[in-house]
């Protein structure tokens, strides 16, 4: 059985970064069992070169699971189990 995914919108997307000048940073989460991982990479941009890229991995506490809705490909309605996701707020100095 598939389900189609609902795609999350990305609330202030950036297109394109200031490369003579800049820090790009994402952050994730990889669900594992019982634990996740956060995933930190920062981007360094200077001159418009890639001065150097950051990526630091830490383990962090599972929030669970959570039931949400999907569709198949049928269009019947479906009802699945997957990991809890953590919100992400940022400030910036």
């Amino acid at each position: 059985m598939a389900f189609t995914a609902c795609k999350k919108e990305k609330e202030d997307e950036v297109n394109s970064v200031d490369k003579t000048g800049s820090i790009e940073t994402e952050l994730s989460v990889e669900h594992l069992d019982n634990t996740d991982i956060l995933i930190t990479k920062h981007k360094i941009w200077k001159d418009k070169k890639l001065f150097k890229e950051i990526i630091k991995k830490d383990t962090i506490p599972s929030l669970g699971d959570t039931l949400v809705g999907g569709e198949d490909s049928d269009g019947n309605d479906h009802i699945a189990k997957t990991k809890k996701d953590y919100e992400f707020f940022i400030t910036v100095q």
